[in-house]
Order: C-alpha cells, then structure tokens, then sequence
C-alpha cells in the first residue's frame, strides 16, 4: 500500500503530522509512505523513520518563493501522479495543498470537511470529506482522525511527537554539557513574545541548581540579538545558539536537557517529541489545540480556549514567580503524561 499525506504549513505543524505517521507505519507497516511538506519545514521531519518518501512544494510567502515555483509544483504534481498512491490525505486546508492531493491521481482521496469547508470547486476531487468537528481537539488528534476515519489506525489516542534519537545530531559548544536547561525566547510571532527583562531572572534562577543554560533562538536577526543579550546578561554559564543549529542538532540538546522553557513554537514542538519536561508560556494562542503533545509539562499564561478571542497583551501578565512555579512542579513529574 502506498500513502501520501500532504501539509503544507508551518515548520512546527510539520513535526506536529508525526504521531499520525507512527500510528500508521505501526498499524501497516508494509505501507508506503510519502509526505509533502512546503520547503523550508523538511528539517524537522529528519527524525521520522517512519517516512520514505519526503517532498517539498514551494514556499508560498513572497520573499521565500524561488523563481518558477509554479513550473517545481507541477513538476511534483507529475512526480505524485505517477505513484499510483491507494489514499492522499490533505491536512493544509488550503487550495495548494488540495491541489496536490486532489490531483493526485490516488484510488482514495481524503480531506476534512468539518471546520473548514472543502471549497464547491474542489468537492468533486476527493472521495471522502471527514465531517469531524476538532474545533476543540489537538491538532495532533485532529490529522489522527482523519485518518482513523477511511484507514483505521488500531488505536483510540495519537502516540508522542516523534524525533527519533538515533537521528538527533550531538552540540555541546565544547562545554560538555551534563546538567543544563533549554531557554527558547524567540519568536517571529509579537503576540507570543515575553519581556527579556524576565527571560533573564528565569535564567538567573535556573544556574542557581543548574550549571549551564542553553538559549536557543531562530536564525532570524531580532532572534539572534535576543539570544545573544540574554547569554551576555546571564555570564559565562550561558551560551547562545546564533540560530546555528539544524533541528537535528537542537534535538540532540533537547534529548539531553533536563528542562525546556520556551514560548509557543516550532522548538517547543520538538522539546515534546525529544520527551524534554517543559515549561509553556501561553497567552496568545489556542492552549487546546497547540500545547505540548504527549511529554510531561506546564502551561504558564492566561489559557485561551477554542472560540476565544486572543488578547495580544496575555503574554505581559505572565510573571517571573509563575514560571518558576512551573519548573518546580516539574521536580518530580514522571519523565512522560500520557
């Protein structure tokens, strides 16, 4: 059996397909599997074994789109189409990602129907259109019940986030870390940022029973000037990752942290899948569907449930003592909340 599931999204959205992916390999796994994802996501599927095939559509942002994405699309398109795939899965929600699927050429092909509606233009192309309601769900549990509903999957719940260790990559900086915390400040995203005055208390506090702090920040210009003030604010215990490290590599620190504290992100993301207790500042987005999947964690923040307005100043009420709340309570958590 050969599947493609397509979900051109962002770069944590792509990790956030890995559950789906593991509970299928495990309920077929002589099947075939192929995922496309928009360029630029690909890295933080590294760790995902159970993929055999990755594919990249074109980035749809104006100053990521290379010249003649449309002739590389359809250059795809004609790649997939001669597979002869037995199911296409369209998360995106999008008409790219419809295209893709659509146009396939699979036997069966599956799109949700259930929040937001599969355009009249598009209806004819897929066989099947999920009626699931995940306005309340998890995103992992809303890609999960896709595909449960046409290929059943054998299990009621999505396993963890999947990076697998073998495939993580080893960064210490020279500075044989062996007792070290995770700091992910940065953000492209304003609502979702948190005074730096405050990132340095935490960090202050955490090398008080910690020897190390790691800042890990994106590659992003006002990320890495971030990163590099709080490590010079917190001496010589600290060290900036510059937005140097691929995810492989990030995931080898995650692996070995004791703690992450991070904002909604990507990184946040792969902290769960590397089984990393973690420490979540929310405020601005949707806790339900976007908080750690499956790994033992803290939300910290004004909890914004589906249907809710976000309030761009939550993330200002979040306190230093909150935090530091948080991670102790993790003192004693289990490695894994399942």
């Amino acid at each position: 059996m050969r599947l493609l599931f397509v979900k051109l999204k962002h770069i944590g959205d792509a990790l956030l397909l890995t559950p789906t992916l593991a509970a299928t390999k495990a309920a077929y796994p002589h099947a075939e599997i192929w995922v496309v994802v928009r360029r630029g996501t690909e890295g933080i599927l590294a760790g995902c074994p159970q993929i055999d095939q990755l594919l990249t559509a074109s980035a749809p942002e104006a100053d990521k789109r290379e010249p003649f994405a449309w002739l590389n699309d359809l250059r795809l398109l004609r790649r997939l189409r001669q597979q002869n795939f037995d199911f296409a899965f369209e998360f995106t929600q999008g008409d790219r990602g419809r295209l893709l699927a659509g146009l396939s050429g699979a036997s069966v092909r599956c799109a949700s129907d259930g929040v937001y509606r599969v355009p009249a233009f598009w209806r004819p192309w897929f066989h099947r259109l999920s009626k699931h309601d995940w306005s309340g769900s998890h995103q992992v549990e809303a890609s999960f019940r896709l595909v449960d509903e046409w290929l059943p999957l054998g299990v009621a719940k999505p396993p963890p986030l999947v990076f697998h260790p073998s495939r993580a990559e080893p960064c210490d900086f020279g500075l044989s870390l062996s007792d070290f915390a995770v700091l992910h400040p940065g953000t492209r995203w304003q609502r979702k940022r948190w005074p730096a005055e405050r990132w340095i208390e935490v960090g202050r506090a955490l090398l008080t029973t910690r020897r190390h702090v790691v800042i890990s920040v994106g590659p992003g210009e006002e990320e890495v000037w971030l990163g590099d003030e709080l490590a010079a604010a917190l001496g010589p215990q600290a060290v900036c990752t510059r937005g140097k490290l691929s995810w492989a590599q990030l995931a080898g620190l995650l692996g070995r942290a004791r703690l992450f504290i991070g904002v909604d992100t990507a990184a946040m993301h792969l902290a769960a899948a590397c089984q990393c207790p973690t420490v979540a500042l929310f405020g601005a987005s949707v806790a339900q569907h976007w908080r750690p999947w499956a790994v033992t964690h803290r939300l910290v923040g004004d909890v914004v449930e589906p249907g809710q307005t976000v309030a761009f100043e939550s993330m200002e009420k979040i306190s230093v003592a909150q935090v530091l709340a948080a991670v102790a309570e993790l003192g004693n958590a289990p490695t894994v909340a399942r």
